[in-house]
């Protein structure tokens, strides 16, 4: 579990980190081209989990919906750059790894489940906050 908050907050700090935007937006056949390839990848990546089973099924499924709502909020971020869209990056990534973890938590017996659905819900609240706080923090910077 601490490496999974390790991973969390490095892919937090990765993204407000990373390097600047286009100051422009994109235009709209670019976005609906990417968008569509995004919505392309996510189908194969589901279809991929059909030949698995039980709770690996369900891990696969839940790693290939995060990976789909992490791709579409840098998407955004990259067509509307701005506090806002980098905070939903980090959320969307936080809640992509939350929900992967909470699904291998299954492979878990007795207490270690709730233990381990436990610990990745404090990582996943501390990446929120942190989040949220940066955020915050750009945007008073930006008014200075």
């Amino acid at each position: 579990m601490k490496n999974q908050l390790i991973a969390i907050t490095a892919a937090l700090c990765a993204t407000f980190a990373g390097g600047a935007y286009a100051a422009d937006t994109m235009d709209k056949a670019a976005y609906k081209s990417a968008k569509d390839k995004i919505e392309a990848q996510a189908k194969s990546d589901k279809k991929a989990c059909d030949a698995m089973k039980d709770n690996a099924k369900d891990v696969c499924q839940a790693e290939a919906k995060a990976k789909e709502k992490i791709a579409k909020a840098e998407l955004d971020a990259q067509n509307r750059p701005d506090a806002r869209a980098t905070e939903k990056v980090a959320l969307m990534k936080a809640e992509g790894e939350y929900e992967v973890a909470k699904e291998k938590c299954e492979d878990l017996q007795g207490a270690a489940v709730a233990t381990c659905k436990k610990d990745a819900k404090v990582a996943y609240d501390k990446v929120k906050a942190d989040a949220k706080q940066a955020r915050t923090k750009t945007g008073e910077a930006k008014k200075s």
